[in-house]
Parts: C-alpha cells; structure tokens; sequence
C-alpha cells in the first residue's frame, strides 16, 4: 500500500482525474454526455499503443523518433490493403501492419545496437527516410472511407460493454506489456541496460538483443497503431501520424518514466497519454486559449524531468548515507 501511495503513477491518475471532474464540472457533457465517456476512452486509443512501444525503449536509455512515420507506413498499407481488395480479412490485416512495424522496428534496433549511434540520431534520421519512402509512394493519393470495408470502420466505433474496441486492445496490449516486463527476465533486464548499460554488458547481459527487441516491440506496436488510425478515421495519406513521435515521448515522460532509462513503468506511460489527450481536449473548454496547450504539456515535461532527477538524487544520497552508516 505504501509503494501504491508513493507511486508517481498515483499522482499522475490523481491529477487526471481532477482535470476531469473540474471540465465536467464547466461543462457536464464532457463526461455525461451520449458520447462524452466513449470519446475520453476512444481518443487516447493511438497514442496509448505508440506510449507503449516508446515506453520500452526509453527505458533502456534509448528513444524512437520515427513512430509517426512508421505508423503512417502502416495505417497507408492498411488502406491499399483493402482498397485493392475489400474481401480481405481484418485480423490478416492486423497481422501485416504489425510485421511492417516490427520491420521497421529491427532496421533501428539494428543500427543502434550494431554501429553504436546514439538512438536520437539513428531514429531521427530513419524518421525521415521512412516519411520520404511514404511521401514518395503515396504522393497526393488519399485513402478515403469508401476504400475500406464496412466492417473495418465499425471498428472505430463498436463497444463492448460501453468500452470502445479500439481502446480494449490498447488495454490488452497495455496488461501483457506490463506483465512481460514485471515478470520476464528478459522485461527485468530491459531496466538493468537502462539503470547501466556498461554494468549490463560486464554482467554478461546481452545488450544488443535485448535493445533490438525494445526496437522491434515498438515498430510492431507502430504498426498496430497504424491500423488502429486506419479504423478510426478511415483515411490514409502521406502525412498520417505526422508529429505524433513527440507526443508519444512526452506521454512517457509524463507518466513518470525517467528519461535516462532504468525506472519507470508501463502503467505510467498510459496514464500519461491519457491525460496529454483530456488536457487538449480540457483546457479550452475550461477557458484556457489553445495557443496554451503546448505550454502546459511543456511545463509538465520539464516539472517530470526535474522530479526525476530530484528523486534520483536523493535515492543516491540515501544509499551513500545508508553506505556509511553501515
């Protein structure tokens, strides 16, 4: 209970649930309205899948940069998917946007753990070569509502007891994440690479796989993301998911995953796209103007950053002193 009511995780979901309650209270259909509960479920579905993916990878003292343009790969190969054939089967198409994501995915695991440049860098660069690729074969051709079966949009908007679809298989892919990397050894030593890459190494950890699949796990979850984008607004076109990379970063570090690697939790990181969507859907309804919203999520990034290494510090000094003592 003390580790419950300690957590960072609690204080994020704490202040959440205050901004909802304070929008609720200015505006009652924010909540309570037919479609108020489903849309602060269903809108966060993308970037809960994409704060997944970066979540594992931060944490090992890496980040991907080219989420965005993975997805937009993905959720246009969705679309050319079904607009050549509309017959085909939604989960194949599932499967195929999450193997291209996966595909991407293992090109920076690959770069970054093999020539040893730092993941910025690497994925910086991958961010635009992938837009260029996309841009190139898509050009100015849109895919529309009309492509994409009947059955594949309804997705965007079925429920299963009141909860979005799109927004259970976030949920799902949220619970295995989570377990995988509490319970795996190989989850446990994604945090002993973040916490110390050299230690990790001389402790005979193995490093460059276990950093590839941080790498491929995000592509996937990109990818799936892709086709999630695909059901939700039926459209596809080259500059899907653009811009989309920085929020899936600043959910993560939000949620009280520590920018260095080593700490942090899944958990967080979906606490943290939650509460970066309702803070954009929030603050104009509370009467604060749009040209602000970037400033707050700003000030939230830097407030967790600074809260971060403030802890750190202290749980350093804290050993030292417990050290000496001994």
């Amino acid at each position: 209970m003390r580790a419950v009511l300690g957590s960072r995780e609690l204080a994020i979901a704490i202040v959440l649930v205050a901004l909802v309650a304070a929008t609720t209270a200015r505006r009652p259909s924010f909540l309570t309205g037919s479609d108020g509960f489903r849309d602060l479920l269903l809108s966060p579905s993308v970037l809960l899948l994409l704060a997944i993916g970066q979540m594992v990878v931060i944490v090992t003292r890496n980040v991907d940069l080219s989420v965005g343009s993975t997805l937009g790969i993905s959720a246009y190969v969705c679309g050319s998917l079904f607009s050549a054939d509309q017959e085909r089967s939604v989960l194949v198409v599932f499967v195929i946007c999450v193997v291209v994501g996966a595909g991407l995915g293992l090109v920076n695991g690959l770069l970054v753990a093999f020539f040893r440049v730092p993941a910025l860098v690497i994925t910086l660069g991958t961010m635009y070569v992938f837009r260029g690729v996309l841009k190139n074969v898509a050009g100015a051709n849109r895919i529309t509502a009309g492509d994409f079966p009947a059955g594949f949009e309804r997705l965007g908007t079925q429920q299963v007891l009141g909860i979005p679809v799109l927004t259970i298989i976030g949920l799902v892919v949220l619970v295995a994440v989570g377990y995988y990397l509490r319970t795996a050894r190989g989850g446990r030593e994604l945090y002993a690479i973040g916490s110390d890459p050299d230690a990790a190494t001389l402790y005979g950890l193995p490093v460059a796989r276990r950093v590839i699949t941080a790498f491929v796990l995000c592509g996937a979850l990109a990818g799936l993301a892709g086709a999630v984008t695909a059901a939700r607004y039926a459209t596809a076109y080259s500059g899907t998911g653009s811009g989309i990379e920085l929020q899936a970063v600043a959910a993560v570090v939000i949620g009280g995953v520590a920018i260095f690697g080593g700490s942090g939790t899944v958990w967080g990181a979906a606490i943290g796209a939650f509460l970066l969507i309702t803070i954009n859907r929030a603050l104009p309804i509370l009467g604060i103007s749009e040209y602000w919203q970037g400033a707050v999520v700003g000030a939230l990034i830097l407030g967790s950053i600074c809260l971060d290494r403030y802890l750190s510090a202290r749980r350093a000094r804290h050993l030292i002193e417990a050290r000496d003592d001994a």
